[in-house]
């Protein structure tokens, strides 16, 4: 039996986990005072207040963590990387440290989790498939202009995670399959999976793609220029209303899928049009996906929160019923998958990898 803890910081919580092998010992959300959190300069001042709730936490739940074989951390924005396990590294600890591709809690996953690993001696620290996981094909990064190339920024850990689950239930491999998977959570990615790696995914961060119920997605590239440059927002206003105040809640008011579905069943038109809207764009990108694997996938999967949303999927259904192969696998268990990534390398499953972010393969169909 291995004993792991999972460590996943988010803006104004910690969760964390203790498995043994597949089973929770324990799952606990560690929520975090506005104003505490408020009182730090950075996301990195953060990091021996998180670690000192973590371990108070661990102690109460009676875990020693000198009990522990292994810790992993929520990946972090650091440089692009392939899929896969990471150990901690002095490298990686740098960039995290340094927030090389912009600041996040999840940049405190690897850090925290070094420090518990180190503490005890003899166990490794690890990351697992952080948003920038990047094995994007050569044509896909090209756009109409070199100064704005196509960024992987995506739900790596649930979409891989969820493939994998796919894969080891129709008793075959990730890698001798095609599948298109669609993350339908706060932000929406949807990537097109080939031979076991996503050489196509919309930047789901940034503004790329379906809107979601917290992003805006692609919009008309001339008309963001226009609100740039007209005089009444500023840069971090523009921002907000690409990521964090567009999509659902630009629209609607509200981040909640459900709470926009209620309001459209109950005769609300606007919040109708606004959710077929939604669907009708995630639809589109699976298409997208089919294409760019040339017809071949095995199977499409919806994932994520909105995948428990039965309006939402009956509009998308309504544009993919066509292509047929379609699985649901609702909601999403970042601990879980963190946690079973780690135990695949323990059993040597899976070698864990060294974090170089100059080594990105491309790939190609």
């Amino acid at each position: 039996m291995y004993k792991i803890l999972v460590i996943n910081p988010g803006s104004t919580s910690t969760k964390i986990a203790v498995y043994d092998d597949e089973t929770p010992l324990i799952e606990k959300t560690l929520r975090h005072d506005s104003d505490i959190m408020d009182s730090f300069n950075s996301i990195t001042d953060q990091y021996e207040f998180r670690k000192d709730v973590i371990l108070k936490e661990l102690n109460k739940e009676g875990i020693n963590v000198k009990d522990l074989d292994a810790v992993v951390g929520r990946g972090g924005m650091v440089y692009p990387i392939e899929s896969g396990v990471y150990e901690v590294n002095d490298l990686l600890k740098r960039d995290l440290k340094n927030a090389v591709m912009g600041e996040h809690a999840s940049n405190l996953g690897g850090l925290i989790a070094d420090d518990i690993a180190s503490s005890v001696g003899d166990i490794k620290a690890y990351i697992a498939d952080p948003v920038v996981v990047d094995e994007l094909q050569d044509v896909a990064r090209i756009t109409g202009h070199p100064l704005l190339p196509r960024q992987s920024k995506f739900h790596a850990l649930n979409q891989k995670a969820v493939a994998r689950r796919y894969a080891k239930n129709s008793g075959v491999k990730y890698e001798d399959i095609n599948l298109i998977v669609a993350h339908m959570g706060g932000g929406i990615s949807v990537g097109a999976h080939y031979h076991g790696r996503i050489i196509d995914v919309n930047n789901a961060l940034d503004g790329f793609g379906p809107f979601s119920p917290e992003r805006a997605g692609t919009v008309p590239a001339g008309k963001l220029v226009d609100l740039c440059f007209n005089g009444d927002y500023s840069k971090e206003e523009i921002k907000l209303m690409i990521t964090g105040k567009g999509g659902l809640v630009a629209h609607l008011g509200t981040n909640q899928a459900h709470v926009a579905t209620e309001r459209a069943e109950k005769g609300d038109e606007k919040a109708d049009l606004i959710i077929r809207a939604m669907a009708y764009q995630v639809a589109k990108a699976i298409g997208s996906a089919s294409v760019v694997l040339k017809g071949e996938y095995n199977q499409i999967i919806l994932t994520g929160g909105m995948a428990n949303n039965p309006v939402v999927l009956r509009h998308i259904k309504e544009y993919i019923d066509f292509m047929g192969k379609l699985t649901i696998y609702p909601g999403e268990d970042e601990m879980e998958a963190l946690s079973l990534n780690v135990l695949s390398v323990l059993r040597n499953e899976m070698e864990s990898k060294e974090y170089n972010p100059k080594m990105i393969n491309s790939a190609s169909v």
